[in-house]
């Protein structure tokens, strides 16, 4: 199974961008630990990150036709906006979990709304880098439950 850990505009910052929301720990850590939890539940992960909205529509249409079979996707403020990436995420027919490490839902008014709402297959937010990790256990859980 390979888990695609999409990773939005502005988190290459992590660690050093606005701790209070986001920790401390950096990208590599995030990722760091995403494959360790890969290695428990058997799955392969790869990581992407961009700060570029069409290179991530590339990597969502390549996932339409490599073995990708489940997304994992924190688009940063590419969430509340970007109907490019919606419409990429829409083509596809795995599962995709969406996360955030603050909980968007506490914040500044903007941060409610998530376009990818309506295309995923549920949310995840407000619990740091264990959102990713959530997300992960949810995307390899979906793969199996579609599998049966």
């Amino acid at each position: 199974m390979t888990i695609l850990i999409l990773h939005g505009v502005n988190l290459n910052m992590f660690g050093k961008r606005d701790p209070k929301h986001y920790g401390t720990e950096t990208l590599n850590d995030i990722d760091h630990q995403l494959n360790q939890l890969a290695l428990e539940l058997g799955v392969e992960v790869e990581s992407f990150q961009t700060n570029h909205e069409g290179q991530m529509c590339e990597r969502i249409h390549a996932a339409h036709t490599d073995a990708t079979q489940a997304i994992v996707i924190n688009a940063g403020a590419w969430t509340h906006y970007s109907y490019a990436i919606r419409d990429a995420l829409a083509i596809l027919t795995i599962p995709i979990i969406e996360v955030h490490m603050s909980n968007v839902h506490a914040r500044e008014e903007f941060r409610h709304h998530s376009v990818f709402s309506p295309i995923v297959k549920g949310q995840i937010c407000g619990f740091g880098v264990e959102s990713y990790l959530l997300g992960l256990r949810a995307a390899a859980s979906a793969i199996q439950i579609s599998k049966t």
